[in-house]
């Protein structure tokens, strides 16, 4: 039998849904909440195939250890995702985009940087074992679904598994405040990963020689640096752009 995983919150367990319903054995909700935004969610269940049960307030919040479910808490397959650099190699299709996070301990800043992931189309997130923070839960829930479609790859050598993608042909790019190019002068139209590091502290030291180069955000008005996962937008995107306008043509 598939091992079963929680999921919670409109945008999390919606996602699933249209992904693969057939993976949700069950959905609780809170039937006092009697809200549009509820009774178009259960509709969608409802037309879905998954079964809805309704279930109070403290059974939600001990599936779930949060008030911040929403009302909705869904039991689903844990679908699996490449487990390691080797499995999510060999299954990209196209010049790699990958996002690497060194030193990201917050739950929040996990969930976005996936959430922000997903929607620039990168094939993973990889990060250290130690240092970071898991895909736990909270982490889940702010990805907003993306957990569920992106990778989310740790790895007990940092430096190491960064070598290991320069080896099979991935250049290997970090942020640094105090690089000489911008984001903006640094070709990102091939394989590539993207390496943030904590917001304030930067990459470590050790990550930082590894890269092969290192570029930095242009930051016009008064503040020193951006949240990790907004920088993560601007360097993604700014990589999708280029490939957009890098690919040829359709005749």
């Amino acid at each position: 039998m598939a091992r079963l995983k929680v999921l919670y919150g409109f945008h999390a367990v919606t996602a699933r849904m249209r992904h693969d319903a057939s993976t949700i054995e069950e959905i609780l909700y809170d039937p006092t909440r009697r809200d549009r935004r509820m009774t178009d969610f259960l509709a969608q269940a409802e037309a879905a195939g998954v079964r809805t049960i309704a279930a109070d307030a403290q059974r939600l919040h001990g599936l779930t250890g949060s008030d911040r479910h929403q009302g909705v808490v869904a039991r689903a397959e844990d679908v699996p995702l490449a487990q390691n650099l080797a499995e999510l190699l060999d299954g990209v299709s196209g010049p790699a985009l990958l996002l690497v996070l060194d030193g990201v301990t917050d739950p929040h800043n996990l969930g976005a940087c996936l959430r922000v992931a997903d929607a620039a189309g990168a094939h993973a997130v990889i990060a250290p074992r130690d240092r970071a923070v898991g895909l736990n839960a909270t982490a889940a829930k702010v990805a907003s679904g993306a957990a569920e479609t992106v990778p989310y790859i740790t790895v007990t050598n940092l430096a190491r598994a960064l070598r290991e993608l320069q080896e099979a042909g991935v250049w290997v790019i970090g942020t640094d405040d105090q690089a000489t190019d911008s984001v903006y002068d640094t070709k990102l139209d091939g394989p590539i990963a993207l390496v943030m590091g904590a917001e304030g502290e930067g990459m470590r030291r050790l990550t930082r020689e590894t890269c092969d180069v290192l570029m930095h955000i242009p930051m016009a008005g008064s503040v020193e640096s951006l949240n990790v996962s907004v920088a993560s937008g601007v360097c993604l995107f700014e990589a999708v752009r280029q490939r957009a306008v890098a690919r040829p043509a359709k005749a």
